[in-house]
């Protein structure tokens, strides 16, 4: 005759750490969710911090991004934090969009916008060098004012479905529970 053999569960897996995404990313919009934010609301606030936050003048994200979502009567925090996730991509499209820009508002004449370029003209005409940075600029929010308004059109439309399923995934545990 044996010994009966006890029967011990095996334990659960200890929970796996969240990673950076779902920590500073997922979670968040998680939390926005459970606040009341409607999947168009939420839908609408990336898609206007997104191009917000890739605005070609640095230091104006911020001013902008809270303009628009105190306008439209959005979640601010929500807005602020998509459109500062954009910074790495701002300075990453900066330097290309100064360059068209400065060659669509330029007509192809005068000097190059480069970085040795505006070295020499600051060294020898610097009122040349500020209209250079002035073309530049201009043709640089042109250009993303051009860009923006696709992107934030796709951006809103599709994720509206997105944040619809999310939002139904956050509802239902939460009536299973009840």
């Amino acid at each position: 005759m044996s010994a009966p053999v006890p029967s011990v569960l095996p334990a659960a897996p200890p929970p796996r750490p969240e990673n950076w995404w779902r920590r500073r990313v997922l979670g968040p919009l998680r939390n926005i969710l459970k606040q009341g934010l409607t999947p168009p609301q939420l839908a609408l606030t990336v898609a206007l911090a997104v191009p917000l936050g890739l605005v070609p003048i640095l230091g104006i994200t911020t001013l902008l991004a809270s303009f628009a979502a105190v306008r439209l009567r959005l979640n601010v925090a929500a807005t602020l934090i998509v459109s500062h996730l954009m910074s790495p991509l701002q300075l990453v499209v900066l330097i290309p969009l100064l360059r068209f820009g400065a060659r669509l508002l330029g007509n192809g004449q005068g000097p190059e916008l480069s970085l040795s370029q505006l070295q020499h003209l600051f060294a020898t005409d610097w009122t040349s060098a500020l209209s250079l940075l002035w073309r530049a600029g201009a043709g640089a929010v042109l250009l993303w004012a051009l860009v923006s308004v696709p992107v934030g059109l796709g951006l809103y439309f599709g994720l509206r479905p997105v944040f619809r399923r999310l939002l139904a995934r956050q509802v239902a545990p939460a009536q299973v529970q009840a």
